[in-house]
């Protein structure tokens, strides 16, 4: 099947992933793009874990302030180069990431970030739950329910509210790919007046 320029240009536009990566990913799926995009996404991941132990140097703090001036986050994601970190799109995904942080109120970055006295209050809270279940199910019943509140508190695993298909997890990876470093959120606060926080 002979791929278009036009398919590997709307690839591109939608995940901003260079050229050659884009017309490999629609060989490989036969000119689908949904599945090119798929085929991305897991070379994302696994661009992601094999610069996973690369040391960050540089990066930049974004700040979002939602537009009643009540609601803001503050995000430093940060990369391995100054060349990196000063790119526009790396700025952009800093405050796309800040915008989140300000919309979706977590609390942690990754689940190593959990406490274990957090971990341990929700396993009894939720034990409570799974009480009067069979013995065999309390078990799966229990980390069932963790995962899903953990899900909710922990950035990474978030969905992006700009894009609910795809986690904050996953944006980051694609950024590794595409501009070919480690990419990581490594701080972030959220500040919200009264009663919005």
């Amino acid at each position: 099947m002979t791929i278009t320029t036009e398919q590997i240009k709307a690839l591109r536009e939608e995940t901003g992933i260079s050229i050659m990566l884009c017309r490999k990913a629609l060989e490989e799926a036969g000119g689908n793009i949904e599945k090119a995009k798929v085929i991305l996404q897991r070379r994302g991941a696994a661009a992601a874990e094999k610069k996973a132990d690369r040391s960050l140097g540089a990066g930049t703090i974004a700040a979002y302030i939602h537009h009643s001036g009540a609601v803001g986050a503050l995000v430093e994601l940060a990369s391995e180069t100054d060349f990196v970190s000063g790119n526009e799109a790396f700025r952009a995904l800093a405050y796309d990431i800040a915008m989140h942080v300000a919309a979706s109120r977590p609390e942690f970055i990754t689940r190593e970030n959990v406490s274990e006295d957090t971990l341990m209050r929700a396993r009894e809270v939720f034990a409570k739950e799974a009480e009067g279940k069979p013995k065999e199910m309390r078990e799966k019943i229990l980390e069932g329910k963790l995962n899903s509140y953990l899900a909710e508190k922990i950035l990474l695993d978030q969905p992006f509210i700009k894009n609910p298909d795809q986690t904050i997890r996953s944006l980051i990876e694609q950024a590794t790919q595409k501009f070919g470093e480690k990419i990581a959120v490594t701080r972030f606060a959220r500040f919200a007046t009264g009663n919005r926080a």
